[in-house]
């Protein structure tokens, strides 16, 4: 006598572990467990799960820049930011009277206050409060040439420096060679005189990319006659604020040797260490000459 078997039970179809409602029939090549089209991350084989995935970028090193950061999204981005800024500012000079308006007065380079000729205003200097001149007398041009000179180097220079330093230390190091080149403007030029322009960054920027270079085995010829250039030009024509230039080109140098020629180990602590030691010398400096005008 025979006896008859039923048909095999179907199991259950899988639902996805994130969302229960929906069936599928994929599973995560990591963990096992079943995902819908919407919790499929694609894989080098199949899919995984988004844990997985976040959980393996965890063990993924980010790819560093030859100064040890963060590689750009975007190279570039910072520059063209810094270009916009500055052509923004120049428009609001256009627009508040020009190179003697209210907008230069209140931003450009002053270290010790002055009178206003043309208005009898009393206009405060660095050394009674006016703090923020030696980062926004960076951001004013005196005229169209002036910016255009300057943005155009910065178009040349900062890409490449974005690329080789990252964001953070791009951003860092542009705004440190500002300040350093409204210090040595600050100590050294006349204190009732006026000084404006993205020069002493440029000229960091300028300092970077040749201790870099150099140390990168590229060529620095065409690098080294800019700078001739630019150099007698800052000497020979009247007007031009040589201790800016002096000052961004200084600061430049000093970060360029900590970027370029910092241990790999411990390039972090040497670049930051060097950022740390420029930053105590320029407020000590700004510290000691406000007491000496203040005196």
């Amino acid at each position: 006598m025979t006896e008859q078997q039923g048909a095999p039970a179907s199991r259950p179809a899988p639902f996805c572990y994130r969302h229960p409602d929906r069936e599928t029939y994929v599973a995560c090549q990591r963990c096992g467990r079943p995902i819908c089209p919407d919790c499929m991350r694609p894989a080098s084989v199949g899919f995984q799960c988004p844990e997985c995935v976040a959980e393996g970028a965890k063990t993924v090193r980010q790819p560093r820049t030859v100064a040890g950061g963060l590689v750009p999204r975007q190279v570039g981005l910072v520059t063209y930011v810094l270009i916009g800024l500055n052509v923004a500012a120049f428009l609001v000079e256009l627009a508040t009277g020009g190179v003697n308006g209210t907008f230069v007065q209140w931003g450009a380079m002053l270290p010790q206050s002055a009178i206003d000729p043309g208005s009898g205003q009393l206009l405060r200097g660095v050394a009674d409060g006016a703090w923020w001149r030696p980062v926004t007398s960076a951001f004013l041009h005196a005229n169209i040439l002036h910016i255009a000179f300057n943005m155009y180097a910065l178009y040349l220079f900062g890409p490449l420096l974005e690329r080789w330093l990252g964001t953070v230390r791009f951003v860092a190091m542009y705004l440190t060679c500002a300040v350093g080149a409204s210090l040595v403007v600050y100590v050294l030029s006349n204190p009732l005189s006026f000084a404006l322009g993205a020069s002493g960054a440029v000229f960091g920027l300028f300092g970077v990319a040749l201790v870099m270079m150099h140390q990168r085995s590229y060529d620095v010829r065409t690098l080294l006659v800019l700078l001739a250039i630019n150099g007698g030009i800052t000497f020979l024509v009247p007007g031009i604020s040589w201790q800016a230039h002096v000052g961004g080109l200084a600061t430049g140098l000093v970060l360029g040797a900590a970027f370029a020629y910092a241990p790999r180990q411990s390039r972090g602590l040497v670049q930051w260490g060097t950022f740390a030691a420029l930053w105590v010398l320029i407020v000590a400096g700004y510290v000691l000459q406000t007491m000496a005008l203040s005196a």
